[in-house]
């Protein structure tokens, strides 16, 4: 043990007598640690740790595959109303089983109102999560049967709107007018539901109450709730789909006459599986290219102190020659190696700390549990681990350097410069090029990521976002409880709004584009689904007549809505280009006809009046989707006799105004004119369609960034190796170099010499990176848009740029050499 200490300070006596040798090594283990590690931080509290709740692993989702939609397959799988209450009757599996449903409310009674994002859950849902409030309690089942007005607040909620008041509970707030009474608060990490990330996380939570049309015959073709439970203790998800199969057999044979030709298959995923479904593949990517960065980083530490070693060899060989065991100069060479390692790895957990504060504010907003997302010891555990490890390995090649050590040679040599060895320069040269494959491969990504962010943003959207403001309103009920009010309403709004200088047209829809879509079950005249019967649906929206012309979505074929398609006139519908190819191909779709529901709901038929572009629903690199539209005016018209007295139609959604001035100065101008008419009201997600569009970006948007960071990084740092070994090389050869000049070789000739040495390496690393790129596009597949995962336009640029770089990393110490003198060189021998 002494004998360890004493190397061990050794170790630190030479590297404080080599500051930039020690300074540079350091810095950039730091630079590959701190950045595996703030990507590390990702990895652990989104994909590796358990869920916030006790036997995470027994919480599961249940959730229906509806035929012939995709409904269940990449998602929980939605469930209808009625299903909330037969599914935790009639199932045996679950120990707790509760729905659930986003929603909105307008929050007042406390400071300016704010519409905040809540969620409708049944009891059950507490009990199967099992984390207990902060303060006061949680709803019961008779509460919720009973429709009691009750609220439980998140930890944030009651912080930031309510200043913590340790006297909330039983304090009366207003929810869309309503007053509830909060009954509770839920702790700091309390976070449901969980796959929404930052944008939707819920502020609160209310009984669900299930009103009678919610739970009644006709609500079964309506899937728009979820459920989730927890298993009983040895049960395993596939018993409990077998057990939820039977029970939806039994539910199938319910079904009422106009939804009787639905299929459903139950499905139970672990909800920790669906929480990560969409965020799993980016961050293992984002852990593949931040572990490429770390081991550049790696070979170039061993490169250095290779070079190290051997400009050490005659040190080396006198201490071998006074009785230096070889296993003490192994230990101290891995000692060396250690202390650089662990000083990096402490430095590199700094970095990852600030590089984890500064990123969590860039990820995507959809990201899920952020707030489990941290510098935990189990990541300082890691990445100390990872230091050792790295210093371990790296130490190991001049450990092995030193061992070879020629003792006679080197003391022959004295103080002479010249070759350093074959064996030692080819494993140089190896991790040189290995360094070059590897930056390689990750720039190739990064070229086929930005190609295909550059591809996404020349897609047609099928509508115009310049210009364009948007804002989302929600009517509390309370207010407007009946039709006229709600009509006289929206009449004003648009009156004012179109009264606005530079205004051009004003609409509202149900539905923006590019913030998701719905599917809505239809029947259209004359055609026969191959299918089967009651298997067509595409994406619906409620629309005002002006909505078009704000939103900048082209007219194909007829005419717009005007202000006469009302509920006092025929029937009129919009459809777009996809949905009429695919029903009416190569036809005029005007004067045809189709209707809501089944083909057993007995609802009118609609004409079709107009043809419009194809407007993206969800993202730009999405497939263009059915959809059609109705006027709002004739909404409880179109679905006939399933009408009912409390239907309420246009009391909320988008308002889309389209104008000459600048999007952003039409902000302010909006919020003043709905306050006008009710100064209670709040509009949220006031922006321009431009920031819509790229929000719906950023998933991919962040990749690219974030791949093209590392792979400039990457690149960075196998250039600094190309240039760290032909330096070396250059001066370890300076009497070689001295006598080709004196022997007649011209300064060019020098020159092209150790610029052909570098390239030759670039050309190999090179052809090794290409391949490694072919064979990591399996990966990589799935990100990309409109590019080949082997697109030659990227490949050669990748290549060409790390060749040009690799040339001009070698130009600095080919000039050194041409301006060798000869005479000093070798009078210095």
């Amino acid at each position: 043990m002494r004998g360890i200490f004493c190397d061990l300070k050794l170790v630190v006596r030479q590297l404080r007598t080599s500051p930039g040798f020690t300074a540079t090594a350091v810095l950039m283990l730091a630079f590959g640690i701190g950045s595996t590690t703030a990507i590390f931080s990702i990895v652990d509290g989104v994909l590796l740790r358990p869920l916030p709740f006790p036997e995470a692993n027994r919480l599961v989702t249940l959730g229906d595959q509806v035929s012939n939609t995709e409904w269940g397959k990449q998602d929980p799988g939605p469930v209808t109303g009625p299903e909330v209450v037969i599914y935790p009757r009639d199932t045996h599996s679950f120990e707790s089983l509760g729905g659930f449903g986003g929603t909105s409310y307008e929050l007042s009674g406390i400071g300016e109102p704010a519409q905040v994002n809540g969620a409708r859950m049944t009891p059950a849902i507490f009990s199967a999560l099992g984390v207990a409030p902060l303060m006061g309690r949680v709803f019961t089942a008779q509460e919720d049967q009973q429709k009691q007005q009750v609220a439980v607040l998140s930890y944030a909620t009651w912080k930031s709107r309510f200043n913590g008041d340790p006297h909330i509970l039983g304090t009366k707030i207003l929810l869309d007018r309503k007053p509830y009474i909060v009954i509770g608060v839920m702790p700091r990490s309390f976070e449901f539901p969980l796959n929404s990330g930052r944008l939707n996380r819920s502020e609160l939570w209310v009984p669900m109450s299930l009103s009678a049309q919610e739970i009644s015959p006709e609500a079964s073709s309506s899937w728009y709730l979820q459920l989730v439970g927890r298993l009983k203790a040895g049960v395993t998800p596939a018993q409990a789909q077998s057990d939820a199969d039977r029970v939806a057999q039994q539910i199938m044979r319910n079904y009422p006459p106009d939804a009787s030709n639905f299929r459903i298959k139950p499905v139970v995923y672990p909800l920790q599986q669906i929480t990560v479904l969409q965020t799993r593949p980016l961050l293992r990517m984002l852990f593949l290219a931040v572990a490429v960065v770390l081991l550049i980083a790696c070979a170039n530490l061993a490169g250095l102190l290779l070079v190290r070693a051997i400009r050490r060899q005659r040190e080396t060989a006198v201490r071998l020659a006074l009785g230096a065991s070889a296993l003490t100069l192994l230990r101290q060479a891995v000692l060396e190696s250690l202390a650089i390692s662990v000083t990096g790895g402490l430095f590199g957990i700094a970095l990852g700390a600030i590089a984890l504060a500064i990123g969590k504010n860039f990820l995507p907003e959809t990201m899920p549990l952020m707030d489990e997302i941290n510098l935990n010891w189990t990541v300082v555990a890691f990445a100390l681990a990872l230091a050792i490890l790295t210093g371990l390995f790296c130490g190991l090649a001049p450990g092995f350097a030193a061992l070879r050590t020629n003792v006679n040679a080197s003391l022959k040599e004295g103080g002479r410069t010249g070759s350093s060895g074959g064996s030692h320069a080819r494993l140089r040269s190896a991790l040189v090029v290995l360094e070059i494959a590897i930056a390689l491969v990750l720039l190739s990504a990064s070229g086929l990521l930005l190609r295909s962010f550059g591809n996404m943003s020349q897609v047609d959207l099928g509508f115009r976002p310049d210009h364009v403001t948007t804002a989302l309103y929600a009517l509390p009920q309370k207010q407007y409880s009946t039709q006229p009010q709600i009509d006289a309403f929206d009449t004003r709004l648009l009156q004012q709004l179109r009264q606005l200088p530079g205004v051009e047209a004003v609409g509202f829809t149900s539905t923006l584009p590019a913030t998701g879509d719905g599917i809505e079950s239809f029947v259209v005249d004359g055609y026969v689904d191959p299918r089967g019967p009651d298997q067509t649906a595409a994406s619906p929206s409620q629309v005002t007549s002006d909505y078009f012309k704000a939103m900048g979505i082209a007219l194909l074929h007829g005419r717009y809505f005007t202000e006469s398609d009302n509920a006092d006139n025929q029937l009129a519908i919009i459809v777009n280009h996809e949905f009429a190819e695919h029903y009416w191909p190569h036809q005029d779709p005007i004067g045809k006809r189709m209707r809501i529901g089944t083909q057993k709901s007995g609802t009118p038929w609609m004409t079709v009046v107009g043809e419009v572009a194809d407007a993206k629903l969800t993202t730009p690199d999405a497939d263009a989707s059915e959809q059609f539209y109705q006027p709002i005016p004739q909404l409880e018209k179109d679905i006939g006799s399933y009408a009912q007295p409390t239907d309420l139609n246009g009391n909320g959604g988008y308002i889309v105004l389209r104008s000459a001035l600048p999007p952003e100065q039409m902000e302010n101008s909006l919020r003043s004119v709905v306050r006008s008419i009710d100064a209670q009201l709040p509009l949220t997600q006031v922006q321009t369609m431009e920031q819509v569009v790229a929000l719906s970006e950023a998933p991919r948007r962040f990749n690219t960034i974030v791949i093209s960071s590392f792979a400039l990084a990457a690149v960075l740092l196998a250039v600094l190796g190309i240039y760290s070994i032909i330096a070396f090389s250059v001066a370890s050869r300076v009497q070689e170099m001295a006598i080709r000049m004196a022997l007649g070789s011209q300064r060019s000739h020098i020159m092209r010499l150790v610029l052909v040495s570098g390239l030759k390496l670039a050309a190999i690393g090179c052809a090794l990176g290409l391949a490694g790129a072919a064979a990591a596009s399996s990966v990589l597949r799935s990100f990309l848009f409109h590019v080949s995962p082997f697109d030659p336009v990227v490949m050669v640029l990748t290549a060409i740029a790390v060749f040009a770089l690799a040339l001009a990393a070698s130009a600095l110490p080919a000039r050194r050499a041409a301006s060798v003198d000869p005479v000093q060189a070798l009078r210095g021998e």
